[in-house]
């Protein structure tokens, strides 16, 4: 009698763990795309509530993350300028902008030189005079056959960009009274094999 409740009780222990594991599996739930006749609109999937935003993306720093105070270009980065952001701007233009616009942002990049178009070099007189929200704004949204990097790199790391390159521009133009006399046999060397300063617009 003993072997025969114990064998009865096993039994039942197996439908009960079976019945709950096929109930996990037979679930009541809505696989994406199908119908449904509890909503009016007939669709499963349920619209966002109006003014509703994900976690993480209300943006309400309208310069931060545009660049510009109503329709124009900002003239001063929106974040401390430190060495640190500097740094941090050379790491992602080398990565994200120097293929194209190459290392001294001459536009000589590798990409340019296996045959694709070739962009305009950021030391021409046009460039150098443009707000610092137009380069954010530019790798924001793209230009010309330049595709936008706002999936590739964040608001913060554009920012850090746009400040690498005013110092790349800074770099082609700056006043010899501004480096340190210990480095001046290093930048008359510099200065012989540099090319010629571009002034086209």
């Amino acid at each position: 009698m003993n072997q025969l409740r114990r064998g009865a009780v096993l039994v039942l222990l197996a439908a009960a763990v079976t019945a709950c594991r096929q109930d996990m599996h037979d679930q009541p739930k809505y696989r994406p795309f199908r119908g449904s006749q509890i909503f009016a609109d007939g669709r499963s999937a349920r619209p966002f509530v109006p003014g509703t935003v994900a976690r993480g993306t209300l943006r309400e720093d309208a310069v931060l993350y545009t660049g510009k105070v109503g329709s124009e270009f900002v003239t001063e980065i929106p974040v401390k300028v430190t060495a640190e952001l500097l740094a941090r701007g050379q790491t992602q233009y080398q990565v994200f902008c120097s293929p194209c616009h190459g290392r001294t942002g001459r536009g000589d990049g590798m990409v340019t030189q296996r045959g694709f178009k070739k962009p305009s070099s950021y030391h021409v007189d046009r460039l150098r005079q443009m707000p610092i929200g137009y380069f954010y704004d530019v790798m924001t949204i793209g230009f010309g056959a330049m595709s936008d990097y706002s999936a590739q790199v964040t608001p913060e790391d554009r920012w850090a960009i746009a400040a690498y390159v005013r110092t790349l521009q800074y770099s082609q133009y700056a006043p010899a009274a501004d480096v340190p006399a210990e480095k001046h046999p290093e930048l008359d060397a510099s200065l012989a094999k540099a090319p010629a300063p571009e002034h086209h617009p």
